[in-house]
């Protein structure tokens, strides 16, 4: 069994839909917990408009598109404060237009609270929060190849994801599935692949190293560009980094994750295919059932999509049931990022049931 040293998954990590005002517009999230998020990545189900990604460490006037390679932007008018349950929105359409829905997915870290890590050869910012395994890195580029940075969360990191914020390079992916000097893009369909920009090498509890591509480091270390990185290490009966075969069947491989499920990332890393997220609160079936019929696209500003249920989410992970190219092509490789509604068992013994 996959006993849990955290009872209650929404005091890390909630999902809130809502539907948008046009003006000032505070959301408090539903959770068991109370959930001030650090990192907030939102997304409009009903209409085009990019994802955007706000976090405590740059400051909430920081803006950055997960499905697009710009560099970050100045915007006071999205999101203008985090609260102690929730978030307050402007005026803005990004997550706010009048009638819209939206989602938004929230993590905590530290509260805003950073600390300078010296840990690797740059010096890092780092606001992190060890019981989740989840901080936030930014760190100012130095362009020395093999260079370390440290990421605070006292255990190996499954999975980064990296921006470079000073100009328009891509979202640079980092999983331990993938092979030896291979990334993932995660505003790009492509399947691994070796960069010309760099990718990271040598992740370990306190640092991970960043490598040159075949001709420079823009990805990760170009010298005087400023980075962000969101890190996670797996938690168990929290949060699961891992991988699957395809099959190619409507009955599809099922993934132990040793929790009840609310969120699934997931991409085919053998073809190009989009990846794609799937999140309980965002499927048009309410409970009690399982499978799961919408998905968002993080590389594309598409509405969530009809997808013919291709995931169950179960009390103790997920099941494939569709055989597309994105989620289940005979022998592709894939690799995914789950996180909890709940624990399979905690400390409190409480048994996690299925929707």
């Amino acid at each position: 069994m996959a006993y849990s040293t955290i009872n209650d998954p929404s005091a890390y990590f909630q999902t809130k839909t809502y539907t948008g005002t046009g003006s000032s517009n505070a959301i408090t999230n539903d959770g068991n917990s109370d959930l001030q998020p650090d990192w907030i990545w939102g997304k409009a189900t009903t209409q085009t408009y990019n994802h955007n990604v706000f976090d405590t460490s740059r400051g909430l006037t920081k803006r950055l598109t997960i499905d697009q390679s710009d560099a970050e932007n100045t915007d006071s008018t999205t999101i203008t404060a985090v609260g102690s349950d929730g978030f307050t929105l402007g005026t803005s359409a990004n997550l706010n237009g009048s009638s819209v829905n939206y989602v938004a997915w929230q993590w905590k870290a530290n509260g805003g609270t950073t600390s300078s890590n010296t840990d690797g050869t740059i010096t890092s910012t780092v606001q992190a929060n060890t019981t989740a395994g989840f901080s936030i890195i930014t760190y100012s580029g130095n362009g020395s190849n093999n260079a370390t940075v440290g990421h605070g969360l006292g255990a190996t990191p499954k999975m980064i994801i990296t921006k470079n914020r000073s100009a328009a390079y891509n979202w640079i992916v980092y999983h331990p599935t993938l092979a030896a000097t291979k990334i993932l893009v995660l505003d790009m369909d492509l399947a691994e692949f070796t960069p010309s920009g760099g990718y990271y090498s040598n992740v370990g509890s306190s640092t991970y190293q960043l490598v040159q591509g075949s001709s420079n480091l823009t990805n990760v270390n170009a010298n005087g560009n400023d980075y962000v990185a969101y890190c996670f290490a797996e938690k168990q009966g929290y949060s699961k980094f891992g991988n699957y075969t395809g099959n190619g069947s409507s009955d599809g491989p099922f993934v132990y994750t040793g929790f009840k499920t609310a969120f699934v990332m997931v991409k085919n890393i053998s073809s190009a295919a989009p990846w794609r997220i799937y999140s309980q609160e965002i499927s048009n079936h309410a409970t009690p059932f399982n499978d799961l019929d919408e998905t968002i696209f993080p590389d594309t500003n598409a509405a969530a999509t009809d997808t013919s249920h291709p995931f169950d989410f179960t009390s103790n992970g997920f099941k494939v049931r569709g055989s597309n190219v994105d989620v289940n092509t005979d022998g592709d490789q894939y690799i995914y990022m789950a996180f909890a509604a709940q624990s399979l068992v905690g400390t409190n013994n409480v048994i996690a049931l299925a929707r």
